[in-house]
């Protein structure tokens, strides 16, 4: 059976069921199985480009580790940490969620806005659109405030992700909001039912591209 491994980089296990459970649609029969996984060797959630650089080697570990029985595999962080180093140790496809969710997003927009959790994330988001040449497609990238870990609290996660969403809508002019971390992912479909516009969850966005290149052997 075809296998996409999809590594969770932090160490935060609630983030790697959050995922699981958004990869529910993209199960079917027929398909390659989907196997989400913590990096416990990572920390509770990437939030630095110290914490980025630090999951480098797991993630490169892990993929030598698993690529005699996987056909992808897909890095659930919006940083994309580790992604080119995994990429020259397998033949198979390596997706990294910031990567696949801002390429999704130009599918369903014109402008796309980013939901971050840190203001400094922002930083870190803008140079890797620019790295993808892709800044003038972007309508703007704002926080919410809150790590990763806090993500576990719905009921405020929830309220800021509204208020900015709709702060990216209304005054930025985005068409398509991307959530900018995987530990968002238990929100999506409420949050693009409040919004009114489409909403990218990244993680889905990489796994739906693994399946294609798994099932088209790209």
């Amino acid at each position: 059976m075809e296998r996409i491994l999809v590594i969770n980089p932090n160490s935060t296990q609630a983030v790697t069921d959050g995922i699981d459970r958004a990869m529910e649609p993209l199960r079917m029969t027929g398909g390659p199985a989907i196997e989400c996984v913590t990096l416990k060797e990572g920390p509770p959630g990437i939030e630095t480009q110290a914490h980025v650089e630090s999951v480098v080697a797991p993630i490169s570990a892990a993929v030598r580790s698993r690529d005699n029985d996987c056909s992808a595999f897909v890095i659930a962080c919006y940083s994309d940490p580790g992604l080119h180093a995994a990429r020259e140790i397998t033949t198979k496809p390596v997706l990294g969620i910031a990567e696949c969710g801002i390429l999704t997003a130009m599918t369903l927009g014109q402008r796309f806005g980013v939901i971050s959790i840190l203001k400094k994330s922002i930083p870190r988001h803008l140079r890797y659109v620019g790295q993808m040449g892709v800044a003038d497609r972007m309508a703007g990238d704002r926080a919410i405030g809150l790590g990763v870990v806090e993500l576990a609290d719905e009921a405020r996660a929830f309220s800021r992700m509204a208020e900015v969403a709709a702060e990216l809508r209304d005054e930025d002019g985005a068409d398509v909001l991307i959530m900018g971390c995987a530990g968002m992912a238990r929100y999506r479909d409420r949050l693009q039912r409040h919004v009114g516009l489409p909403v990218v969850e990244p993680s889905q966005a990489a796994v739906s591209m693994a399946i294609g290149r798994s099932r088209l052997h790209w």
